[in-house]
C-alpha cells in the first residue's frame, strides 16, 4: 500500500509537518510505504485553462505537478495538508490541486483521500471543506478521524502542545489505512463500481 503526501506549507518541521508526522508513524507501523511532498515553498503557477494537458498527458508547466502525477496515480492514497491563511488553504497548494487534478486523465476511483489543516484559532473547518472537494469530484472516498482534521498552533513546534489534534491525526491515519485495504480486497472480489459515460450538462445549452 502506497500513500502520497503533500505539505502545502512553505515551512519545513513548522506545525503542519507535525501533523503529518504523527500519520508518518502510524503508516510505517501498518506496513503502508508513504512518500511526503513539501510544495508549500515552491513557485507553482495556477491553471491557465490552456488544454494542453489534454495532448500532452502532462501539465504544459514542468513543476512539482508533473513530478507529483505518476507517485499520485500509483499510490492508494492521498493525503493533503495545509496551514490555514484567511480561512483558506495556502494559494501555492491550491494552484498545485487544480493544476494536479485537472491535468491528470488517470482513473482516480476509490483512491482515499484525506486533508490535514493547521491554524492558529479560526479558519479551519472551511479549509477542511475546501481541500475535500478535490476527492469529492474525482470518485475518492473521504478518511474521517475522531474529530474534523485539523491541528492548532501558531508559533513553530506549537502543534505539539494540541495532544487531540495529534492523536486526531493517529485515527485518521488508521482509518485511512482500514479503508485502502478495505478496497483492495472489495477490488478483488466485487470490482469497482458499475460506471456511466458522463453526462455534461451546460447551463446555456
Amino acid at each position: 500500500m502506497k500513500v502520497l503526501i503533500v505539505n502545502g506549507s512553505p515551512r519545513k518541521n513548522g506545525n503542519t509537518s507535525i501533523a503529518v508526522r504523527e500519520m508518518e508513524k502510524v503508516f510505517a507501523e501498518n506496513g503502508v510505504e508513504v512518500e511526503t511532498m513539501q510544495i508549500g515553498n515552491q513557485a507553482i503557477r495556477g491553471c491557465i485553462a490552456c488544454g494542453s494537458c489534454a495532448e500532452k498527458g502532462k501539465c504544459v508547466f514542468d513543476d512539482a505537478v508533473n513530478e507529483a502525477a505518476p507517485k499520485f496515480e500509483a499510490a492508494d492514497g492521498l493525503v493533503v495538508a495545509s496551514p490555514v491563511y484567511y480561512a483558506s488553504a495556502n494559494a501555492t497548494l491550491i494552484a498545485f490541486l487544480d493544476r494536479l487534478f485537472y491535468s491528470t486523465s488517470f482513473d482516480k476511483t476509490m483512491k482515499v483521500g484525506a486533508s490535514v489543516v493547521c491554524a492558529r484559532r479560526g479558519g479551519c473547518s472551511a479549509t477542511f471543506d475546501e481541500l475535500n472537494k478535490y476527492f469529492t469530484i474525482a470518485n475518492m472516498p473521504v478518511a474521517s478521524s475522531q474529530y474534523w482534521n485539523s491541528i492548532h498552533g501558531r508559533g513553530k513546534g506549537e502543534a505539539e502542545m494540541d495532544e487531540e489534534g495529534r492523536q486526531t491525526m493517529r485515527v485518521l491515519a488508521r482509518n485511512m489505512t482500514f479503508l485502502m485495504k478495505s478496497i483492495v480486497l472489495g477490488k478483488e472480489r466485487f470490482g469497482l463500481p458499475e460506471t456511466e459515460e458522463h453526462a455534461w450538462t451546460h447551463f446555456i445549452r
